[in-house]
């Protein structure tokens, strides 16, 4: 299939900082992969760490996001394979950091990434975009480009602050920009089920967002931290590892909740 139609496109934001983002991104999309389904991460950060984290030196990111965005090359020239099986990226460099004041002149620089994806004939059942931890132009894009959002969402006591603010990005983009938009579920990271407050903020997630929350829910993990570092996924570093055996349950999740059989 194509990318149009039948292809899931979701945008993996968060305006705060260590939440899970990329770790939700890079893992999410190797256990979809896992699952025989075709999955292509677009990484949107000029950190690049979704990049890093599926194994794609920045030594060998010649043609990245930036590229595309800039209408300097095409989707299918930027797309690199990764070590999983049925997942592929397209890098990120900090060259993107500049794509915010390079597009200010362009009238319709929050359609660039969607246009894009518009034309390009790619055979993926679920695209994801790894968002940087802002609300900025890249952000916007993506929010354009995307059927729906995906918001990780920490265990910890500012959890909820700001996402007010998201909430009210995502609006304003579906009724000015991208009317097709959705909020497609809300995933809570590093839980640590030994602390009281990890339990609260998640029962407060839940009273507040409902059937939107995962019930999956992503463990501090060790093993999660480490594999960036090994260029690896955790379900490839460690699929043993509580946070290999979560993300594989939250891919099986996703599934479900899309309406795919899982394989």
């Amino acid at each position: 299939m194509s990318i149009g139609k039948k292809t899931r496109i979701i945008a993996i934001v968060n305006q705060k900082g260590g939440v899970g983002k990329t770790t939700t991104a890079v893992n999410l999309a190797t256990g979809l992969a896992a699952s025989q389904v075709r999955t292509l991460v677009i990484d949107l950060d000029p950190q690049g760490n979704a990049s890093t984290g599926l194994g794609i030196d920045r030594a060998h990111r010649a043609t990245t996001s930036y590229q595309v965005l800039l209408k300097q090359a095409s989707l299918a020239a930027a797309i690199q394979t990764t070590l999983v099986p049925m997942l592929d990226v397209i890098p990120a460099s900090v060259d993107l950091s500049g794509a915010e004041i390079e597009l200010v002149d362009d009238g319709k620089r929050e359609h660039r990434l969607r246009d894009v994806l518009a034309l390009a004939a790619l055979d993926y059942e679920f695209v994801f975009i790894d968002c940087p931890p802002s609300l900025g132009l890249l952000t916007v894009n993506a929010l354009v480009a995307a059927d729906a959002v995906l918001v990780p969402l920490q265990c910890e006591f500012y959890a909820l602050e700001g996402l007010s603010h998201l909430i009210r990005t995502i609006e304003r983009v579906k009724r000015n920009l991208n009317p097709r938009l959705e909020i497609q579920g809300v995933v809570l990271t590093m839980f640590d089920g030994r602390n009281n407050l990890s339990g609260q903020v998640a029962a407060d997630v839940r009273g507040h967002f409902g059937d939107k929350v995962y019930e999956t829910m992503i463990p501090r993990n060790v093993r999660v931290s480490e594999a960036p570092s090994f260029g690896k996924p955790v379900m490839l570093y460690d699929f043993q590892s509580a946070g290999a055996q979560a993300y594989a349950h939250l891919a099986g999740e996703v599934l479900r909740r899309e309406g795919r059989r899982v394989a």
